[in-house]
């Protein structure tokens, strides 16, 4: 089982790739909006911005989903260090980048930081009972809607969520809620891992030929498309202004 854990897994990276397909669309049409292609508000109400939800929860689930496959049966640290330190190096640069560009609605606290923490902090709820650890990711999610502490107001604490106001962001995905999908990918990988191993262990086998390969591969590399996929998608769409 621990090895089975430790590789790489078929329909994860397919997921992974679904859910960078979700993010591609959702900041396309964020970007239409932006150089008024769409009515304005079009990503803050209704369809789109419950699919933005979506596919923010759908990225933090399978953090926790893959947190418990690769360390599950014990930290493996080089491996999970390397990991972070590229996330959180990512999430940095995404705030300079946007305190650059968007001063005033740059990114202090968005996806990449958010998985970073949920990252950390999973790692202290890999060896709790599989009930426990879905109910626990249900209480995360919830309690933002019942607790908020004036407290809290403060740069220092607008990464838990729970502060009363907050300063706006493109791209806000703090602890409380968002760790609560990580707490749900982890107390699902868990059932699974007990429950179907051998579902597991196979779907590691599926996915060799070329066409498997080709639609696994942007979930393999998921952090360099987040990286680039914005600088390319504005390009584009720069460019047809400027020919048109």
């Amino acid at each position: 089982m621990a090895r089975m854990l430790g590789g790489r897994i078929f329909a994860v990276d397919l997921a992974r790739t679904i859910a960078i397909l979700m993010m591609v669309t959702f900041h396309f049409t964020y970007d239409l909006e932006m150089f008024g292609f769409v009515p304005g508000g079009t990503t803050t109400h209704g369809f789109w911005a419950l699919f933005a939800r979506a596919t923010a929860g759908s990225f933090l689930f399978l953090v926790g989903f893959s947190l418990y496959l690769a360390h599950g049966q014990g930290i493996r640290w080089r491996s999970f260090g390397r990991r972070l330190a590229k996330v959180a190096a990512a999430a940095a640069l995404v705030s300079a980048g946007t305190y650059i560009v968007l001063p005033q609605t740059f990114v202090y606290f968005g996806i990449l930081h958010s998985i970073s923490v949920a990252s950390l902090l999973g790692l202290a709820f890999l060896r709790l009972p599989a009930v426990l650890t879905l109910l626990l990711g249900a209480a995360v999610i919830a309690l933002p809607n019942y607790v908020s502490l004036s407290a809290l107001d403060s740069p220092f604490f607008y990464w838990t969520g729970l502060s009363t106001w907050w300063p706006p962001s493109i791209d806000y995905e703090p602890v409380f809620p968002w760790f609560g999908p990580t707490l749900l990918g982890i107390g699902a990988a868990k059932v699974f891992a007990s429950r179907f191993p051998s579902t597991l262990a196979g779907s590691g086998s599926v996915g060799q030929g070329a066409l498997a390969r080709a639609i696994a591969f942007p979930g393999r590399h998921s952090l360099i498309i987040y990286l680039a996929h914005q600088p390319i998608l504005i390009s584009v769409i720069w460019a047809y202004l400027i020919l048109s």
